[in-house]
This record gives C-alpha cells, structure tokens and sequence, in this order.
C-alpha cells in the first residue's frame, strides 16, 4: 500500500513538473527575418526552426517568417531587433561589426582553410565570447549558421591575378573590414545591401559582387555577372540573434525552446549549405558563367597585401582575442 502511495505521488510529481513546464510557455508570435528567399538555403534552414519552435511550445510559439529581406536588410532588422520592433532574426556577422567590433573577427581575409576549422572555433571558447558580446548592445546571440566561403563575380574580366581587380567597382557589404580589404586589393569598393544588389548589378551601377556560391545561385546573379573566380578568400558565418527585450521577457522554458530549435536549424543548415555548394557550382556552370580558380600563388600575393588589414582587425578586436582566436584556429588544424 505505501509503495502505491509513493508511486502515486511520484506520479502527481512528474505531472505538476510537466504542467509547470507548459504553463511556462506562453502562446507568442515572434516575428523571424531573413535576407534571401524562400528556396535559399537559409529559407530552408528557417522553416527546420519555425517547425522545431512548434513541436517544442506544444504549438503555443508560433515564427511568422518573413523571408527576401521585406522586414528591411540586415542592418534595418538589427536596429529592429534592438528598439524591440522585432523580435528575430538571422544575416550576417559582417553587419553587426559597427555594432560589435568584436564580430570583425569573422571578416579576417583567408583565416579559415575549411568548413571544419571554423566550426570549431565558432561553436568554441571563442565564437561563444564573441557572441556573449551582443548582449551589451541589446541582442542575443543564439547559434552560428554557415553562409560560406566568399568567392567573386564581375563583368568586366576574370580576376586570375591580383592586379585584374584593379578599377572593379565590386559591392561590398556595409562593413569598414570589407571595405578596406579590397580597396587595399584595387578594387573599387562600394557599400551596399544586400536588397539592392541584383538591381546594382543588373543597371551596372556596380561591376561585380563577392558572396558564397549558394547565394550567387538562389539570388540569380547568373543573370547579370559573366565571370566567377573561386578565391575563397573569407569564411563568412550568419548568426541566429534576438531581440534583448523581447529575451529578457522569455521565461527560462521558453528560452531553451528558441535555443534547442536554434541549434538544430543549425546543424540542418551547416550540411544543407555544404551539400549545396559543389551542386551550385556546377549549376553556375551550366548557367553560362565564366569559372576560373585562383591560384595558390595569387591567394598567397592577396593575402600578403592584407597583412594591413588583418594588423587592423586585431587592434580593433584587442589582441588578447586576436591572439586566442589564432590559438584556436592552430589548435583546430591539428597544432599545439
């Protein structure tokens, strides 16, 4: 009889832990923006989060995705998210350099040689550090996704060589690091974006454009750009970010459901990303662009001529980070 009583009671127990738990969760409607469309792979990786959100509220949090960038771009939907106007959203790191210079880090010309070393120094020490950064500026950052390898388009010539960049008024996202870079490499930088791009290059406003081959293909650069050369030349992640208001305001159940959603979408979005990338070169071929790789030897000359920039990047940083940041990158590498 007694240990029916206890049964019962442990029973009665993990009942009220649960229904304490739901009543955790209130029913909300959160507001996600993203810049590319629907059948990007972020559009993708959106829909894993908005479905795992879902599953995980018992349907009481609901994402209302608003994809192509019509809540604003990147920059719009930061300062959103920080005024509390949205509540979330994902783009990239670039574009919260002037918010957190620390995110300048991830700008850093050839500091990666492959998908693997970055995820380790992301979701390291490190990425977390620089992440915890954002909170002191009003948002919160939740997990990185990949947006790739960046590589150039142009439709004045193909960049085999450094000096080809000369003159190339080449779009760049709204970001000092960026910026620098390549007017250190000749071309001509100009700031936009990433909404007003494809009309840029399509009234040839600007000549070119750098971003991973993904993005080249979901947003149809194809059609305005002639000639892609693979240089690989910075690893660029996006991150998964909240509003601090609208977090400050979860409860602690509701939060672990926006973060266990975020690094599942995370995890999705990573293979996504690196299964679509060699299929979407292959597309770009077939669409009629012009391909060429740059050669070990000129990504070595680039790379020299940055030296500039990358001392920059780490005064800016401090070179505390710089240095445990390079630490990690060897340690990822195999290094001691």
């Amino acid at each position: 009889m007694q240990r029916r009583t206890l049964l019962t009671a442990a029973v009665i127990a993990t009942l009220s832990i649960g229904s304490a738990f739901a009543q955790d969760i209130k029913p909300r409607l959160i507001r996600f923006g993203y810049g590319l469309n629907e059948q990007s792979n972020q559009g993708r990786a959106t829909k894993v989060f908005v479905d795992e959100v879902d599953k995980l509220s018992g349907g009481k949090m609901k994402i209302r995705a608003f994809g192509a960038a019509s809540l604003g771009s990147d920059v719009q939907m930061q300062q959103a998210l920080i005024g509390g106007a949205q509540e979330m959203m994902v783009g990239s790191t670039a574009t919260l350099v002037g918010i957190t210079k620390e995110m300048a880090l991830w700008d850093t010309p050839f500091l990666f040689n492959n998908a693997k070393e970055a995820d380790v120094v992301l979701d390291g020490p490190v990425g977390t550090k620089v992440r915890a950064k954002l909170e002191e500026k009003g948002l919160v950052g939740l997990v990185y996704w990949e947006n790739g390898f960046r590589n150039l388009t142009n439709n004045t010539r193909a960049v085999n060589k450094l000096e080809d960049l000369n003159g190339i008024k080449l779009r760049v996202m709204q970001n000092n690091v960026f910026l620098d870079s390549f007017k250190t490499l000749g071309a001509n930088a100009v700031p936009l974006p990433f909404s007003e791009l494809f009309s840029a290059l399509e009234t040839k406003a600007v000549d070119g454009q750098e971003n991973p081959f993904n993005t080249i293909l979901s947003s149809k650069f194809y059609e305005v750009q002639k000639y892609l050369t693979i240089t690989n030349h910075v690893y660029s992640p996006w991150i998964v970010l909240v509003s601090k208001k609208f977090w400050d305001g979860l409860s602690p159940a509701e939060k672990n459901v926006l973060l266990k959603s975020a690094e599942k979408s995370r995890d999705f979005e990573r293979k996504d990303t690196r299964d679509e990338a060699a299929k979407a070169l292959a597309d770009l071929k077939g669409k009629g662009m012009q391909i060429n790789e740059l050669s070990p030897t000129e990504a070595a000359r680039m790379r020299d001529k940055l030296t500039r920039v990358n001392a920059s990047i780490a005064a800016n940083v401090g070179m505390d980070l710089w240095n445990e940041t390079q630490a990690a990158v060897s340690k990822a590498r195999g290094g001691k």
